[in-house]
């Protein structure tokens, strides 16, 4: 490793990472082992690296989940299947200078920095005297990445490690939002956590005038949801939670949502509110478990 690019002042001591690498390979630990030898004060967490492979909407719902939690630090995020080509490598200043996020310019990083407070600096990293030699362009986290979050967590001013940029042109996100539709709302599933609960792209207050029970139309079946505090109040049904981060979720007592319904991550999804005594009239009809 170079020592003579290390600098006095320590002003980040955390690293938060995320990527599709997975575990299986030895990508991650790299990358760790990178920040550990050029910045050993540094602690890195791990968010997780189960983002599927080339997943980038997948990641940067992660990563927006995820930022209001976070320490004070760096934010390393990593799903970039255009590595090595001329999609750019980009570090982004938030929060008065007390957070930077690191990542490739695809879309993965806008959501989590307009959460931040959006983007008050940012530049491309492609000042190499910062990186590692590397042997191929193709491991961007170990070679380009991993040595950028150091050297900042040792004291390197963000304005050194590339050129400048103006935040506004920076790639949008691809964060879907719902549309009104047939008197309800349009939205989908963003996202099926381990326990196959469903979130939804639509929060309680989308839908508190509806009451306390919702049609939930998908692949044209309806059904009759209500609303819910905990997955337990959710009965023998499906129903609809509001989760951990403030979303509607599709959900089971116990079971998973994604099996009983046979839906998944993209999957379109109606509400509307119920009409009459539909409540009361139409059943839950849950698919058969495999």
């Amino acid at each position: 490793m170079n020592d003579d690019l290390q600098e006095p002042g320590r002003p980040y001591d955390t690293v938060s990472f995320l990527s599709d690498y997975g575990t299986s390979d030895e990508f991650v630990g790299l990358v760790k082992a990178v920040i550990r030898d050029l910045a050993p004060h540094v602690s890195v967490i791990d968010l997780t690296h189960d983002i599927a492979p080339f997943d980038v909407r997948a990641g940067s719902l992660a990563l927006a989940r995820s930022i209001p939690y976070l320490p004070t630090g760096i934010v390393l995020a990593v799903v970039d299947p255009g590595v090595g080509t001329s999609r750019r490598a980009i570090a982004i200043e938030v929060a008065g200078g007390s957070g930077v996020i690191i990542g490739p310019d695809n879309g993965l990083l806008a959501p989590a920095v307009a959460l931040a407070g959006g983007a008050e600096r940012a530049v491309v990293l492609d000042d190499t005297q910062w990186h590692l030699d590397a042997p191929g362009a193709t491991f961007a986290g170990r070679d380009v990445f991993a040595p950028v979050v150091a050297h900042l967590c040792n004291g390197v001013p963000l304005e050194r490690l590339g050129t400048p940029i103006d935040a506004a042109l920076l790639l949008p996100g691809m964060v879907p939002v719902p549309r009104d539709e047939d008197g309800g709302l349009a939205c989908e599933v963003t996202w099926v956590d381990r326990y196959g609960n469903c979130q939804l792209n639509v929060g309680p207050d989308d839908v508190a005038a509806w009451g306390d029970r919702i049609r939930v139309t998908i692949g044209g079946i309806p059904r009759s949801a209500p609303v819910v505090a905990t997955f337990a109040d959710a009965g023998g049904g499906i129903a609809l939670v509001v989760d951990s981060y403030g979303m509607l979720a599709l959900c089971v007592d116990r079971q998973s949502a994604a099996l009983d319904l046979g839906i998944g991550e993209g999957t379109a999804v109606h509400l509307s509110a119920l009409e009459g005594n539909e409540g009361t009239s139409t059943p839950v009809t849950l698919s058969p478990r495999s």
